[in-house]
């Protein structure tokens, strides 16, 4: 199956579960939409692959849907924990290979990873440390962290390395850094020869220490 065919199952249509579930449709992937609310799932009906409303924690309205055929399913419930928690278990319990779930709190979070969830998101921290970074490091445009301390970023070329070649920067021995790819206005370069000219308004896609990315960026 092809990334642009996989299956999407989201439950709990609130703004986090709609705004996830439209942009994997925007994105060629198939959504089914689950909410408890018939309003909501009307709503939502036409944008969709498929909406239903149900009790995502009975293990048979689940099973109705063949809720096992979808490669990840999403448990997007956000005011109501305890539903999350029951919906995850009866996920879990039924076999779904790839549940990740939504929290607000890291003991939520825990709670959620000891009973199953293979991946747990705390959305607000995470736009929090977002915006702490375009607010401090504004060169920074994007950053996906790898692991601790480690990530794959793009920011904008340093004003210091306009005008020298990637050879000439030296970036992988002055700060440990590769840089992966550059973006030139509507062209992307892919692993960029050792002489290829930085120009003013170039992009970086580089992989590194967090620490060293900082370091780069401020130079």
């Amino acid at each position: 199956m092809g990334r642009a065919d996989r299956e999407y199952a989201v439950i709990g249509l609130g703004r986090f579960g709609t705004s996830l579930a439209l942009t994997l449709m925007e994105r060629g992937h198939n959504v089914l939409g689950i909410d408890r609310s018939r309003e909501i799932v009307q709503r939502l009906a036409d944008q969709l692959t498929q909406v239903v409303a149900l009790d995502s924690s009975d293990e048979d309205a689940l099973r109705a849907v063949d809720i096992l055929s979808f490669d990840t399913v999403v448990v997007a419930i956000g005011s109501d924990f305890e539903s999350n928690l029951l919906t995850t278990v009866a996920l879990k319990s039924l076999g779904v290979r790839n549940v990740v779930c939504k929290a607000s709190t890291e003991r939520q979070r825990s709670i959620l990873l000891r009973v199953g969830a293979d991946r747990v998101v705390l959305p607000e921290q995470e736009a929090g440390r977002r915006l702490a970074q375009v607010l401090t490091a504004p060169g920074i445009l994007d950053q996906l962290e790898l692991e601790p301390g480690y990530s794959i970023t793009e920011l904008e070329v340093p004003e210091a390395l306009v005008g020298h070649t990637l050879a000439e920067s030296d970036l992988r021995r002055r700060f440990g850094i590769t840089v992966l790819v550059v973006k030139r206005k509507q062209s992307l370069v892919v692993s960029p020869p050792a002489d290829y000219l930085l120009e003013k308004g170039d992009l970086l896609v580089v992989l590194g220490a967090n620490t060293n990315i900082s370091r780069l960026n401020e130079m």
